[in-house]
Order: structure tokens, then C-alpha cells, then sequence
């Protein structure tokens, strides 16, 4: 039997985990999203919102949490049911800013139609970093001295909704993650001539933004995040203490060994 609880589903591991820890909850997917989830409930698309709602509501669903990563979706117009065109107006204009703006909106929507919008660390909060040495050697003192400086930087690019991470090394900033993520940012760290970071190695900070609503855009850290950030040759990622979601676990917990990287989560 189902539960109150419905996982709207984007690609990446966090779906899976949220699936694991409510298995009787209602697992929807989009069309064209891809997935990773072994149980899928139904399939819906972006233009049939209104098909989408009386769905959930006919599961008795009153909870949802949506999970994973989502690309803003290419929309067919002609395909948009009542509903979808009532509320085009408002997700398209939405659509022309950050994304903060349009996640805000689509609570919002969801709200509207009785549903109460849950944040996966509500759901379960032991995916969260906690405060203090999570995984890997104790970072340095240089290391420490760059969180700062890197926690001044995503403080400073909140009020104009960039990005959730920087790499900073020597007091440097190597790089700042904008809407292409986190693998693009480590990557392009990973190309930085060394005479560039002064014989630093540095540290990725990954953190919300100020009033980021976390229910619908929580940070999050996997295994190919540890493997990428010891490629770009980072000493250790620090995370916001309590706001980062750590996927799968125990990969991040191996990778962190084997690769020598520490995870500290803080309160930055």
C-alpha cells in the first residue's frame, strides 16, 4: 500500500535513497528525464501538470519531494492541458530568471493545490553532512584559511543567484560553479596551471545560497564528486553542516579514503 508521500524524480542517486527509506511511497518520473530508480508508480509529462495532480490526489498522496537533478524542460505548447495553461504565464516568465525563481514558483503551485512540499532531508535526514571531520585526513591549516575565503565568496554571490561552490587555493578563487555544476567547475579547476595556485592545493566549498529554499534545491555531494575534486587536486571539500546531502554513503566514504580527500562539514 502506498503512503502519503510522492518522489518526483530526476536522474542522479538521491531518488534512489529516498526510495529506499519510504518504499511505499509513490515514485513519479517525467518524460524525457532520465532516472535511476528501480520502481517507477507512473510516468508524466510537463505539459499534462493537470493529469499530473488528479493522479496524485487519486493516490491519496498529500506530501511531495522532489529529488535529484532537472533540467528546465523543452515545453510543446500544443500539448498543455487546461491546467498547464493556466499556469504557462507564471512558469515561463518565471523561466527567464534564476533558478531559485522558478523552484520558489513550483512550491508555490504545488502548494496551491494542497500538496505540502518536503525537503529529502526531512524525509531522510541522515543523508545530511554533520558538523565536523566526515571523511579523510585532518585538513590543514591553509585548508582551513581557504574555507573562509571561499565561504566569503558564495556569501557574497547569493544576492545574485550563481552558484552553490567555489574552489579556492592559496586565498584564490580557481573557480565558481555556475549552471553547468559541480563536475563542470572541478573539471575546469582540474586544467589550472600550477603556477597559478602558488603550491596551494586548496579546498571545494559547497554551500546553499542565502534563503535558498531546501526543499527543492538542496546541494548535494556523490562518489564522482570525491573522484573529480582529487583529480582537480583539491586537499578537501567542506560542506554546509546540516544543508548538504551526501548520496550513497558509503562510495563517498570509500573514494574519501582511497583518494585522500577530506570532508568537513561546517557551519559556514
Amino acid at each position: 500500500m502506498s503512503d502519503t508521500l510522492a518522489i518526483l524524480a530526476g536522474s542522479g542517486g538521491l531518488p534512489v535513497a529516498l526510495a529506499a527509506a519510504r518504499p511505499a511511497a509513490v515514485c513519479i518520473t517525467f518524460a524525457g528525464v532520465s532516472h535511476e530508480l528501480f520502481r517507477v508508480t507512473h510516468e508524466h509529462r510537463f505539459e499534462k501538470m493537470g493529469a499530473l495532480f488528479d493522479d496524485l490526489k487519486a493516490r491519496g498522496v498529500t506530501e511531495v519531494v522532489f529529488a535529484g537533478s532537472m533540467s528546465r524542460p523543452p515545453l510543446d505548447p500544443q500539448g498543455f492541458d487546461p491546467v498547464m495553461m493556466a499556469l504557462a504565464p507564471r512558469l515561463l516568465a518565471a523561466m527567464q530568471g534564476g533558478d531559485d525563481a522558478l523552484l520558489r514558483l513550483v512550491v508555490q503551485i504545488f502548494e496551491e493545490q494542497g500538496f505540502t512540499v518536503r525537503g529529502a532531508h526531512e524525509i531522510a535526514p541522515d543523508l545530511t553532512v554533520p558538523e565536523g571531520l566526515f571523511a579523510g585526513p585532518q585538513p590543514s591549516h591553509a585548508a582551513l584559511q581557504d574555507t573562509e575565503r571561499g565561504a566569503d565568496i558564495l556569501s557574497a554571490l547569493s544576492p545574485v543567484d550563481v552558484g552553490q561552490g567555489c574552489v579556492v587555493a592559496g586565498g584564490l578563487c580557481l573557480g565558481i560553479e555556475t549552471i553547468q555544476g559541480t563536475d563542470a567547475l572541478l573539471e575546469f579547476v582540474a586544467q589550472t596551471p600550477k603556477h597559478l595556485r602558488r603550491g596551494a592545493r586548496g579546498v571545494f566549498v559547497k554551500a546553499p545560497k542565502r534563503g535558498q529554499d531546501l526543499r527543492v534545491d538542496m546541494p548535494a555531494i556523490g562518489p564522482e564528486t570525491l573522484r573529480n575534486a582529487a583529480r582537480a587536486g583539491v586537499e578537501g571539500i567542506v560542506l554546509q553542516a546540516g544543508s548538504v546531502l551526501i548520496v550513497d554513503t558509503k562510495s563517498v566514504l570509500q573514494e574519501a579514503e582511497k583518494e585522500s580527500v577530506f570532508i568537513l562539514g561546517r557551519v559556514l
